[in-house]
């Protein structure tokens, strides 16, 4: 009798966090090597919202809190929603979790039977796929093809719904790809999808507040109201408060969807840190100015990766309306040898050249769902780009 269960053969481990895992490594035996790989950004989590954590802490707000969360911080998601969003929740409509991620795993635990089929755009987050198969679901994927900027299409959508439908999952801006869909975008697939009254929305809006060049962000509940009652809304405060270790994601939604997804969680991690709570209260309603000030930056470094990609032989990248990633093609490398005679069969092997020969860490497209392109994660400072930018170059020089 063998010890692990048959569930954990359907998944693999996060092939983000084990690129996290093996530059470790080579750092801790001395190679010179420059991530960017890591889905976070590189600021500091601002004064005022630590601060609310450390008092938080003197208060002594450390004991349990209700499992969907603080009161406090539900009704600051509510106005959340209502000052950027237009949506009208209220707290019973809300749950707080370890962050997006575990949003995400409550909905499809607390959804999913076995067949049950959830639509997923490609490149997706690497996540998705593992998540619905934890809960015992089927991913149907739907290529979001580079010529479309990395989207699906409204007649895309339609030929994948099927009777076994049960969510549409959505990211935008996405990660990997940068891509965001546009309100008219958002119009023609949730037209679609009031047609189909079995099938829900699970939209991911974790990089709502990191959008360029004036795009405007909406939400599918936003866009077409006749589907907020079908919908689940999820967003947090990590990307666009530097808050990734604070672990506190959210989700908004039809009541009886939250209150069987906090029953999922009641059974897992009941609720995230009180301190984080009452953190995210501060961040939601405190001062809002410093996004703007990290989205110059974004841009600029955004700008530049964009640019020394694209003088890159054998490379084209897209410029991405949102997130802090680029997800550019290397279809023009593959077959090329490498100077050790090793042929570049695909982007995984392209990206292990990358680390190989000049110490850069990216991420390959075949994580994602979408080969033949890799991830960069722009989330770092303008010197360590421009530096691994030019390693890129350099390594695609040196291929035959």
């Amino acid at each position: 009798m063998t010890l692990i269960s048959g569930r954990l053969s359907r998944i693999k481990p996060s092939p983000t966090n084990m690129l996290t895992g093996k530059v470790a490594e080579l750092k801790a035996a001395g190679r010179d090597v420059i991530s960017l790989g890591a889905g976070e950004p590189d600021f500091d989590t601002p004064a005022n919202i630590g601060a609310a954590g450390i008092r938080a802490i003197e208060g002594g707000s450390t004991r349990y809190t209700p499992i969907p969360g603080t009161m406090a911080l539900r009704e600051a998601v509510c106005t959340k929603f209502r000052r950027e969003n237009g949506l009208d929740y209220k707290p019973a409509q809300v749950i707080a979790s370890c962050g997006g991620k575990q949003v995400l795993y409550n909905a499809f635990m607390a959804t999913l039977d076995p067949g049950d089929e959830v639509i997923v755009p490609t490149p997706y987050w690497v996540s998705y796929p593992d998540m619905i198969l934890l809960a015992e679901g089927t991913p149907v994927y739907v290529d979001g093809r580079e010529e479309n900027g990395f989207k699906i299409s409204a007649a895309d959508l339609e030929a994948a719904i099927t009777p076994r439908t049960k969510w549409v999952l959505l990211n935008s801006p996405s990660n990997p790809s940068g891509a965001a869909y546009t309100r008219d975008e958002l119009a023609a697939l949730t037209a679609v999808i009031l047609e189909h009254p079995h099938v829900w929305v699970m939209t991911d809006d974790m990089y709502e507040h990191i959008t360029y060049d004036g795009f405007e962000f909406t939400t599918p509940a936003q866009v077409e109201p006749a589907l907020a009652d079908r919908t689940l809304t999820i967003n947090g405060v990590s990307k666009a408060y530097a808050m990734t270790g604070w672990r506190l994601g959210y989700g908004a939604g039809p009541e009886e969807l939250v209150r069987a997804m906090t029953v999922i969680q009641s059974q897992s991690s009941t609720h995230t840190s009180s301190i984080t709570q009452e953190a995210a209260v501060e961040a939601l309603n405190g001062p809002q100015d410093f996004i703007e000030e990290h989205k110059k930056m974004f841009q600029e470094r955004r700008d530049l990766v964009v640019s020394m990609l694209n003088q890159a032989d054998g490379i084209s990248c897209r410029t991405p309306e949102g997130a802090f990633y680029v997800y550019p093609s290397c279809a023009g490398v593959i077959g090329r040898k490498a100077p050790d005679g090793v042929t570049i069969s695909d982007d995984s092997a392209f990206c292990t050249y990358l680390l190989e020969s000049e110490g850069v860490a990216v991420v390959p497209g075949v994580a994602f769902g979408l080969s033949p392109y890799f991830r960069i994660s722009y989330a770092t400072s303008m010197e360590e780009l421009e530096d691994a930018c030019g390693r890129i170059q350099r390594a695609c020089g040196s291929l035959r």
